[in-house]
């Protein structure tokens, strides 16, 4: 196989990654559980502040249950729930035939800060940090079969002192 074979090889397999990165984000910003699951293995392991979950099942319900208390914490000025969304940085991609690594960048806006001079919430960046991926390709797609999320504020949640695209490059 040329470089330019493997060039559009890998470039196909990173849009799809990158696309399935996009897609997990809106199912969760937009509380669509059944398109989250979609992006998740069946055995998967998620490793969030709250813990370590296994399978996709226990993943969306845990998930459901931290969105019904996440509105607890975010919250506009009025009282009404917070809108989240989650945004992606910078990520780097490492792709070995039907298996993956990522990581990303991330961080979380709301419509939680306070009013400006126009009566407006002014947006804030609520939380951030890396996601520390590995995927597989099952029947031609992509899913998560391990996500970590690290929060940068969080003690004990922080990414290493190392560069994170080193320490995936290392474990790959």
């Amino acid at each position: 196989m040329s470089q330019m074979d493997e060039a559009i090889i890998y470039a196909a397999e990173r849009a799809a990654i990158e696309d399935l990165m996009a897609r997990y984000l809106f199912a969760l910003d937009w509380n669509d559980f059944d398109s989250f699951a979609a992006t998740l293995t069946e055995d998967c392991v998620f490793e969030y502040a709250r813990g370590t979950i296994v399978g996709r099942d226990n993943i969306v319900e845990a998930i459901k249950g931290f969105k019904e208390r996440i509105v607890e914490i975010y919250c506009d000025v009025d009282g009404n729930p917070g809108v989240l969304r989650h945004v992606l940085g910078q990520t780097v991609i490492r792709v070995e035939g039907d298996r993956a690594w990522t990581r990303a960048f991330w961080h979380e806006m709301s419509n939680d800060g306070p009013r400006n001079k126009h009566d407006r919430l002014t947006p804030t960046v609520g939380s951030f940090g890396i996601y520390e991926d590995e995927l597989v390709k099952r029947d031609g797609t992509w899913l998560f079969c391990s996500r970590r999320i690290l929060n940068e504020f969080l003690p004990g949640r922080e990414s290493s002192k190392e560069n994170p695209v080193l320490a995936m490059d290392a474990a790959s």
